[in-house]
């Protein structure tokens, strides 16, 4: 039933490196890399870096206006709450600092971070409603924070690790652990009002909820390491659908617009649009590489970064892609990964004895795992080669 429209775009090095129908304004260079989706506040972009730094670029000129260094690598995407902005780090603790200045404000220590693989890319980024912040942490608690004194309104132990962020929706603080349980959470007392639990899969069996949910019109959708895509009532938590891609993980958290649901997969390289009501597959796109960070919609154009370090724009009713973009560092080294024919050169492989080699060559094409931000007609991500990019669409 997957196979309602297949395009298959195995395209060469040569249309790949012509890719040039967008206009890259600027680029700021860190010097580790960029898994953080940008926040546009106040004139200024603000993102983190694994170089374990948090600037704040101004938007038209990419210049700098402030850093802040932690003592750990910067995975989280930033909130804004008023005048301050908050992110995670790995050294475990979440900060806030003034938007404007870079002024620390406070920093609220978690009981420490972990990782749980070298795929485990991202941490728990910050979600702000009604003066609260709600993060996750590697130490397995859900903490719930005042944004403006920095102490503690009330925790949460999970079963596992929680990288996934959260989200809220009417009073409701919905989040997944890599336990493969997904829990809803009154927002004001931190009390369990559900929780479900992944299907699980011969090799994934905790079915590890990597990424945030969404939340729409009383439907939670989220993806998972066993494969698939659910959707659960916001209410209860009983399942409406889900859908198995066989043979792949679905990191990425679902982007829905209008009637469906879409999103990229880790290790079968596709993009899908689902039908949001039943889960039904209207459409998907090959792709070289895996997609983990979310689509973002914008002009009724579908926007997503990929590991091959291409961004790309895609016809959310037919899966055409219409706008390509590459970074810097996919345009010198895509010989390195790809040959003539977009396929994966001879000699190369992915999962093979030495697969951490092989991560470390995928990364080094600048992959897109930053989720883009589009302001006042400029797209903003972060790559993997260190650059946080501005590009005109």
């Amino acid at each position: 039933m997957k196979t309602l429209c297949f395009i298959a775009l195995f395209i060469s090095i040569g249309q790949y490196l012509l890719a040039g129908n967008l206009k890259e304004n600027w680029v700021f260079k860190t010097n580790g890399r960029v898994y953080s989706t940008p926040a546009v506040s106040l004139d200024a972009v603000l993102f983190g870096s694994a170089d374990s730094n948090f600037y704040s670029v101004d938007k038209n000129t990419g210049n700098l206006n402030w850093s802040f260094r932690t003592n750990g690598g910067i995975h989280s995407d930033p909130a804004i709450s008023d005048s301050d902005v908050l992110f995670g780090s790995y050294d475990g603790c979440l900060y806030s600092l003034d938007v404007a200045s870079g002024k620390f404000n406070w920093k609220f220590a978690s009981e420490g971070e972990k990782t749980l693989d070298i795929w485990d890319y991202y941490l728990s980024s910050p979600k702000v409603s009604q003066g609260i912040v709600y993060w996750g942490s590697g130490d397995g608690h859900l903490y719930a924070v005042d944004c403006v004194s920095g102490k503690l309104k009330w925790k949460f132990k999970a079963g596992a690790i929680i990288h996934a962020s959260p989200a809220i929706d009417e009073g409701t603080v919905f989040i997944g652990d890599f336990s493969g349980y997904f829990y809803a959470l009154d927002a004001l007392s931190g009390e369990l009002k559900w929780k479900s639990r992944t299907i699980g899969e011969t090799y994934f069996p905790n079915g590890e909820v990597q990424k945030a949910a969404v939340v729409v019109d009383g439907v939670v959708y989220f993806g998972s390491r066993d494969y698939n895509v659910y959707a659960l009532d916001a209410k209860t938590g009983r399942g409406r659908w889900n859908m198995k891609e066989i043979g792949s993980w679905v990191v990425a958290t679902p982007t829905v617009y209008e009637k469906h649901v879409y999103f990229g997969t880790s290790d079968t390289h596709r993009f899908y649009s689902l039908r949001k009501a039943d889960g039904k597959v209207i459409w998907q796109i090959a792709l070289p590489m895996r997609v983990y960070g979310s689509a973002v919609v914008n002009n009724d154009i579908l926007w997503f970064g990929c590991f091959d370090g291409m961004l790309r724009g895609v016809n959310p009713k037919t899966g055409e892609i219409i706008h390509e973009f590459q970074t810097e560092s996919s345009k010198l080294n895509y010989s390195t990964v790809f040959g003539d024919d977009g396929k994966f050169r001879e000699g190369f492989e992915l999962y093979g004895k030495d697969y951490l080699e092989a991560e470390r060559t995928i990364h080094s094409l600048g992959s897109i795992l930053s989720t883009p931000v589009i302001d006042e007609n400029i797209i903003y991500f972060g790559s993997s080669d260190g650059g946080l990019y501005a590009v005109s669409l």
